[in-house]
């Protein structure tokens, strides 16, 4: 069910609240269509669930951000995570287009001390036309193209038995693949934008600049 208040704002819709009492004053005055008014049993259900492993996932991390926020690249806050979790089997799903980056990631972290395992986008060399596409659709039509294969990538890692896996550049949508069938927890180190340099805040902080790539 949704909760909509008198604005005809649905709720959640935590960024149309310009108080944000959550963070600091949770017993503040809050917008009628904030969740922890119009949804405070599915808040209390979740709470339920930190328990266990995430439980423990969630205190590192706080520490990690206590320590490092601001002060260490993403590339050493996964190593201090994972570190401080006991994890030594890493798993790197990369595109191949960023084969370079991900050669440096894998020996950079070995070079830390974890076991690293790697899977390119297009293991297995199968041809795009196996899932319905039409030549026309490739980027070069007529020849063997391969398809990105983020189940494959998923599978091997869970086959070899990581216990933490990191996004190197996979495409939109294959990312969200590759997540759905890991068995590992998923972490992103590279999110794949070519247009600014794999920044994909870029667009938001130079609205301007981007305006017409933006426009559909």
């Amino acid at each position: 069910m949704f909760m909509v208040d008198i604005l005809g704002i649905e709720s959640p819709n935590c960024v149309y609240c310009r108080l944000k009492p959550c963070s600091r004053e949770p017993e503040a005055p809050k917008p009628e269509f904030c969740p922890m008014l119009t949804y405070s049993e599915v808040i209390k259900v979740a709470l339920s669930k930190y328990v266990g492993f995430i439980r423990d996932v969630h205190r590192v991390a706080s520490l990690v951000e206590k320590e490092g926020y601001c002060v260490w690249p993403r590339l050493r806050e996964v190593v201090e995570f994972a570190r401080r979790l006991g994890i030594k089997k890493l798993g790197i799903a990369f595109c191949i287009g960023l084969s370079n980056e991900a050669e440096f990631i894998v020996k950079y972290l070995e070079g830390k001390g974890f076991k690293v395992y790697s899977v390119c986008c297009k293991c297995g060399g199968i041809d795009k036309t196996v899932i319905g596409l039409r030549e026309e659709d490739k980027l070069r039509p007529g020849t063997h193209e391969s398809m990105c294969n983020p189940v494959t990538q998923a599978e091997l890692l869970n086959h070899v038995g990581t216990e933490l896996n990191l996004v190197v550049g996979l495409c939109v949508g294959h990312d969200a693949i590759f997540i759905m069938h890991s068995k590992a927890p998923v972490t992103y180190l590279v999110v794949k934008d070519r247009v600014t340099g794999h920044n994909p805040v870029a667009p938001i902080y130079a609205q301007n600049y981007f305006r017409t790539r933006l426009e559909l």
